[in-house]
């Protein structure tokens, strides 16, 4: 979950790392850190806790001189977020250094052998003593430092992307990934090194994608040198990146997850784009196409996600069970491999990740892989490792996204999961040719819709401030609408520090009503559904009990308008298709709700965007 970039090549490369550690900031902020071989020969090393602007700071005055370095923004795991914990860490020689994203699981009893032969640690990661492993195999085997690199990697149990400079060798950078990510940006006789594309953009379009135990040798002005930890020699495969540089930058909003909700009508029909022909009522899905026979005679669907991509997996539950009329599972990733679960061939298993770097959501598709089952992946960062390592798959087409709290990305899988449901229906037979044009239409119309609902901010706004300094939230949805509660109060809890939960509103009677009082904001969706008037009942309950509702209702509804404390009116939608436009007002709402608490939307504290590891 850390962020990782490297450079080498004639351009001064303090520059190149600030930036680039700016533009990974969202995988991690405890604490940052670059480290510098200068022209003199000398390395040296810069690290603080805190931001990558506290790090800009702290080597305000210092020699940042050199054409060679490596830079780390840190989300800790392995000891407390301090200075000395802070990467990148030396050897015990001081002559390499090492930056690193991921878990060495087996890290105690390497280190407890390495102080038995005299190795002295200055922190608590296990980082450093990877580098120590590293400088020790290299001295006792008398072997040049990649091939000690290959040894070292061969005996550490766990995640690792890794970059590693030396001070002998100041025109050299080694890295290496396993269950983390890792991409080789090619320039003219200069190589960047970097956990994802965002830093790389802006200097080349050219880039390799390491696979898992690959490590990776590139010098200045030489052809680059990948072999995996088992020695096999592997030949580069140069991709050409898709991304704009305007996509990494704020445009005018004031924090990135503004300008993501606003950026959703577009991503939103971007993911439509090319799948979904409106005038001959068609959808035709590439990755559905590959392997049509075992996703359309599937027996069942098994859905693995986290956070977020859950949600969105809960409401393909409703879609593919509704519409297809096929069983669904909806997992948590991360339970998901440790409960030893049933599958078989027939199965299909559909990966959801955002980054398509998730660590559990990968570790569920290699157990599924190994029962025989098809792996459907859902990710929106084309040469991510879920999308290398599922059988089939859609890409979202959400563009970058920055803010850590997801929103764009929600609705850009809702989206390619409904086109997956309607797909399935169709070729199914279990939805008539009436019923799948409505939705087709509907579908194509939800962009405009979402247009609408945006331009209820100055609205939403207001009942921010009124709810600002609420200790608590409960969101309340039914069927469909179930899972955009669930998401409401994600958002709210991850980036304004409010405590939320999402409920079916009929089981608030099963617990949560108890909690109901006048300080409680009840935000209840309430959007014309086949059980429209359950909600109604269940609105009546809370205001029985003193709640404050704030609802989301449909534009001239009237019986909830009566009702409620608060309204939002969202254009009116088919059931199937409308947590796409109930879950916009609720991003707002958390949206305002966090910037007028003071908190850092972006960059909500214990958060990082991509969770690469357990």
């Amino acid at each position: 979950m850390c962020g990782i970039v490297a450079y080498v090549g004639e351009k001064e490369a303090y520059p190149i790392l600030i930036k680039g550690l700016q533009r990974l900031e969202y995988r991690g902020y405890d604490s940052a850190g670059v480290a510098l071989i200068h022209d003199t020969g000398k390395l040296d090393l810069y690290k603080c806790k805190g931001k990558v602007s506290d790090l800009e700071e702290f080597t305000k005055d210092k020699d940042k001189s050199g054409r060679i370095g490596i830079g780390h923004t840190r989300w800790a795991t392995h000891g407390a977020p301090n200075d000395i914990n802070a990467h990148p860490h030396f050897s015990g020689q001081k002559d390499l250094a090492i930056i690193h994203n991921g878990i060495i699981e087996n890290y105690a009893p390497l280190r407890e052998e390495l102080e038995n032969r005299g190795h002295k640690f200055d922190s608590e990661t296990d980082t450093e003593v990877l580098i120590h492993l590293i400088e020790d195999i290299q001295a006792n085997e008398q072997v040049d430092l990649a091939e000690a690199v290959r040894m070292a990697l061969n005996e550490v149990i766990g995640a690792y992307a890794i970059v590693i400079i030396s001070r002998k060798d100041p025109n050299q950078l080694i890295g290496a990934k396993k269950g983390s990510p890792m991409v080789v940006g090619v320039g003219d006789g200069e190589y960047f090194l970097a956990s994802d594309a965002t830093p790389i953009i802006e200097y080349t379009k050219n880039v390799v994608y390491l696979e898992d135990e690959e490590i990776v040798v590139v010098r200045k002005g030489q052809d680059i040198k990948i072999k995996t930890i088992k020695n096999q020699e592997k030949t580069p495969y140069i991709q050409e990146l898709e991304m704009q540089l305007e996509a990494l930058e704020k445009g005018g909003y004031d924090h990135f997850m503004l300008k993501e909700i606003y950026e959703q009508p577009r991503s939103i029909n971007d993911s439509m784009r090319g799948r979904m022909n409106l005038e001959k009522r068609e959808i035709a899905m590439a990755g559905v196409q590959d392997y049509e026979q075992k996703i359309i005679n599937a027996k069942r669907f098994i859905i693995v996600a986290c956070g977020t991509s859950w949600h969105a997996g809960l409401v393909a539950e409703y879609l593919i069970e509704d519409l297809a009329r096929v069983p669904v599972e909806v997992e948590y990733a991360s339970e998901f491999r440790y409960r030893n679960p049933i599958i078989g061939e027939d199965d299909v298993v559909i990966a959801i990740s955002q980054s398509g770097e998730t660590a559990d959501t990968l570790a569920a598709i290699e157990l599924a892989k190994s029962k025989g089952a098809t792996i459907f992946g859902v990710c929106n960062v084309v040469g991510s490792s879920i999308a290398r390592a599922t059988d089939a798959g859609s890409y979202t087409h959400a563009g970058p996204e920055i803010g850590v709290a997801s929103t764009k990305a929600f609705t850009a899988q809702v989206t390619v999961l409904t086109l997956l449901a309607l797909t399935l229906a169709h070729k199914k037979g279990t939805i008539t040719e009436s019923r799948f044009n409505q939705l087709i239409v509907g579908l194509d119309n939800i962009p405009k819709q979402v247009e609408e609902v945006l331009k209820l901010d100055s609205k939403i706004k207001y009942l921010s401030e009124l709810f600002k300094n609420s200790h608590n939230f409960l969101y309340l949805g039914r069927g469909y609408n179930f899972p955009v509660a669930l998401e409401g109060a994600l958002k709210l809890k991850e980036i304004s520090y409010i405590h939320a939960e999402g409920y079916p509103a009929a089981e608030m009677k099963h617990g949560p009503i108890a909690l109901i009082d006048e300080n409680m904001p009840v935000v209840v969706i309430a959007t014309k559904t086949g059980i429209y008037e359950k909600v109604l009942s269940n609105i009546q309950e809370v205001k029985a009990r003193s709640g404050k509702i704030i609802a989301v209702v449909n534009e001239g509804d009237k019986e909830v308008k009566n009702m409620a404390d608060y309204t939002i009116e969202v254009p009116e939608t088919y059931e199937e298709l409308s947590p796409l436009i109930n879950s916009i007002p609720l991003q707002l709402l958390s949206y305002h709700i966090a910037v007028m608490r003071g908190c850092n939307v972006d960059q909500p504290r214990n958060l990082a965007k991509s969770v690469t590891v357990e």
